[in-house]
């Protein structure tokens, strides 16, 4: 039976989504140098479109419909047959199935746009859109179908994922990871060119929205408007204040308390709560914060350190941030939040944290291995990188023939 309330707190949850989309391309386009800022905002606004297409003729069957092996699901809801206004028997079963179709539908879109975090200022855009149908297809499907999916392996094992550590933020993080080592550095990061962000306001902006738009990500994953979207919702508040702060104070210790430091943890703190935020006590956020600001902050280091151009850090930030979010649900997560997840460490079943380990192993390994391959043979055939001449005058101008600013481009 339809319930309104749920309805309209699920469909503000969808538009709510669909804005982290355009902020994520401004904290992103914010990141890059002058010469590839609309390149880079460009890769976030295709994909509201491809996807958004993709989804509704084919991926949302793959996804959520009738399973097939624990693996995928059928193609029941191919061309959206079969889903319609009225509740699905399975999923959120008291607002139209349509309405989790479209919430399901910007989980997808915005999952593809994270990792274009790692790829940007030196990938061909045509190229970078077949590799997005084929990722979509291939990797983030699969991964949605095994995590929430009827029937998917990891479901059934009893792998906790409320809003997406797994199936976005890990699948994301490591997938771009395999495309920058993939890739190979950009031009001048081995001489230590400057490559300083274009726009730190923009940055702050997409922050923001970010924010703002995750607690439709995470409330929003309750599939009701009652007590646990309100808890989750109170627990995003909590983890990413907590993150922000304590990203900042590891800055001033090392340097200054930077804007782009700041930024930076808010949207770390994010991550880590995502898995988390429907099965745990919203105080638990506050050691959530804590750690993934200590995690992801050295984990950029390291990759510093390493000399691997992983752009934007989708890794550090979104990889290790999911990873270090999912675990923590194994530790802190309690049955008395929701009833449907299960008690972690703390609350006496460490076989919790041993399930979420295997998840996190599982979609990690798939999600680098599976994306190094389509990258692959995408460099193979078309080639994923554009021309030297063109990245050294910026895929602003190479890709799309426009400036986002006026005047000579440096």
């Amino acid at each position: 039976m339809i319930n309104t309330g749920d309805t309209a707190w699920l469909l503000t949850s969808s538009a709510l989504v669909m804005l982290m989309t355009p902020g994520l391309a401004l904290f992103y386009g914010g990141m890059v140098r002058r010469k590839n800022v609309l390149s880079t905002i460009m890769m976030s606004f295709a994909l509201l479109g491809l996807i958004g297409v993709l989804w509704v003729l084919y991926g949302y069957s793959l996804g959520f419909g009738p399973n097939v092996g624990g693996i995928i699901g059928n193609l029941d809801f191919i061309g959206l047959r079969n889903v319609g206004q009225s509740p699905s028997a399975v999923y959120a079963t008291t607002v139209p199935q349509l309405a989790y179709m479209i919430f399901q539908a910007m989980f997808a879109i915005i999952t593809v746009a994270l990792w274009t975090g790692g790829v940007v200022e030196r990938t061909k855009f045509s190229a970078f859109l077949v590799l997005a149908i084929l990722w979509f297809t291939v990797v983030y499907c699969p991964v949605a179908h095994w995590v929430w999916g009827q029937g998917g392996w990891l479901a059934k094992l009893g792998v906790l994922d409320f809003a997406g550590g797994t199936v976005v933020h890990i699948n994301a993080g490591m997938s771009a990871l395999a495309l920058a080592l993939l890739l190979r550095p950009r031009k001048g990061f081995k001489e230590k060119e400057p490559m300083e962000p274009n726009n730190i306001p923009m940055v702050m902006l997409g922050a923001g929205l970010l924010w703002f738009g995750w607690f439709g990500f995470n409330g929003g994953s309750a599939l009701t408007s009652g007590g646990l979207a309100s808890s989750a919702f109170v627990a995003t508040n909590i983890a990413a204040a907590t993150a922000a702060f304590t990203w900042m104070m590891l800055a001033w210790i090392y340097r200054r308390p930077s804007a782009l430091g700041v930024a930076t943890g808010a949207v770390a703190g994010l991550v880590a709560i995502t898995p988390a935020a429907g099965f745990v006590s919203p105080i638990a956020a506050i050691p959530i914060g804590v750690g993934v600001s200590v995690i992801c902050y050295y984990c950029m280091i390291l990759r510093a350190k390493g000399g691997i151009d992983e752009s934007l850090d989708v890794w550090a930030v979104h990889g290790m941030g999911g990873i270090w979010g999912a675990l923590a649900t194994g530790i802190f997560a309690n049955i008395a939040v929701n009833s449907a997840g299960a008690n972690g460490l703390i609350h006496g079943n460490p076989m919790q944290l041993a399930k979420q380990l295997a998840g996190v192993a599982a979609v990690a390994v798939f999600a680098f291995v599976a994306t190094w391959v389509l990258g692959k043979i995408v460099d193979l055939t078309i080639g994923l990188r554009v021309k030297e001449e063109e990245e050294v005058v910026g895929l602003d101008i190479s890709q799309h023939g426009e400036r986002a600013y006026g005047g000579t481009l440096p």
